[in-house]
């Protein structure tokens, strides 16, 4: 068996990227059928708790107060709105729920502890609990993990030389800092990037020698075909190809043979041949549902259909890690700290941001 590593070097992740295409997948998908069923593929139902209004400037996102978009906010859900979502999701053949909420962190008060209530209830459900919050502190994760949280993401988007061309409003340092946080609990991390933003071959190696040299390496990595949306910096970048993403999974299950590869945002674009191929290289988890937050995604009855088509069957729940314990809050360990903490604004400007903001 292949032992996994912490020290891939960019020149040793782009050779393998640039390999004959027959090579690459071979070797891939021979180190998935050592650590994974090859017929066995995670569903998940991301759902947005709080939608809009962002004060971030991530140049692909809609969801960013300052770009002109066509994305209705709303204020955070009940309880019970997400719990209904919930209970769709898993009949639909979901073993996980990642609720996302467009903030720039997490900030303690009644909608976190919110959130925090969303967490148990969801975990009473028998079904694996993420969420996407933004940056937190160690004190906000061990809150998170005590309520059952089972992952959390908290993305790279790119290389740390290319992220300074998509992001201006918080550090890259910032994103490693939350992983760092999540890991300080027993909640496992999801950590992905985007591809298709204009990035170079370059970029992509950095991004997964970022996520590869993380010790342990992330148990979930979202792969991301940029979805261009109209009013954001980057609505007039062309799809890529599909040969890229599949080599971009195929890469990523060489590097991270551990790692469930999350085949994310970008599916509407890919045809079945496509998103089976990006399959037998490796890719083992998907998000199922009309929406990824705010962008298309394929509709779970055709997801299924393709299933049934290749012979794939959702994983159940809990399968690479046990259940975490619900703790009720008023028996809570972990309070709340009122914590302020001071995450970095570097303050450079980027301009297509800026003239995407000033549009009307």
């Amino acid at each position: 068996m292949t032992p996994s590593r912490n020290n891939w070097t960019k020149e040793e992740i782009m050779a393998i990227y640039q390999k004959p295409m027959m090579d690459l997948l071979y070797e891939a998908a021979t180190i998935h059928r050592e650590r994974h069923d090859p017929n066995v593929v995670q569903v998940s139902t991301l759902l947005s708790i709080k939608t809009g209004g962002c004060p971030e400037d991530c140049g692909y996102c809609p969801q960013a107060a300052r770009y002109h978009t066509n994305v209705e906010g709303n204020d955070l859900m009940s309880v019970q709105q997400v719990k209904a979502q919930a209970l769709r999701a898993k009949s639909s053949g979901s073993s996980r729920v990642c609720m996302g909420a467009a903030w720039r962190n997490v900030k303690d008060g009644p909608e976190f502890d919110q959130v925090l209530e969303m967490v148990r209830t969801l975990n009473k459900l028998d079904m694996e609990v993420c969420c996407t919050l933004g940056m937190l502190t160690e004190n906000q994760a061990l809150r998170l993990a005590e309520a059952g949280l089972y992952a959390y993401n908290h993305n790279l988007d790119s290389s740390e030389e290319y992220y300074k061309e998509v992001i201006s409003t918080r550090a890259f340092d910032d994103r490693l800092k939350t992983i760092e946080n999540v890991r300080k609990t027993n909640v496992t991390v999801c950590s992905g990037g985007i591809i298709g933003m204009g990035e170079s071959l370059e970029d992509r190696a950095g991004m997964l020698v970022a996520l590869s040299t993380l010790n342990p390496q992330p148990e979930s990595v979202p792969i991301n075909a940029l979805v261009a949306v109209e009013g954001t910096p980057l609505e007039d970048q062309k799809p890529i190809e599909i040969w890229e993403m599949i080599r971009m999974v195929a890469t990523t299950r060489i590097v991270m043979p551990e790692t469930q590869v999350r085949l994310s945002a970008g599916r509407t674009e890919m045809s079945r041949e496509g998103q089976a191929l990006c399959f037998f290289a490796g890719a083992n988890s998907i998000f199922a549902g009309d929406k990824l937050l705010t962008t298309p995604n394929p509709d779970v009855n055709d997801d299924m259909k393709m299933f049934d088509l290749l012979g794939l069957v959702p994983q159940k729940p809990f399968v690479k890690m046990e259940q975490p314990k619900t703790v009720e809050a008023e028996d809570s360990q972990w309070q709340a700290l009122g914590e302020k903490p001071k995450w970095s604004r570097p303050g450079h400007t980027i301009e297509r941001n800026k003239e995407a903001s000033l549009k009307k």
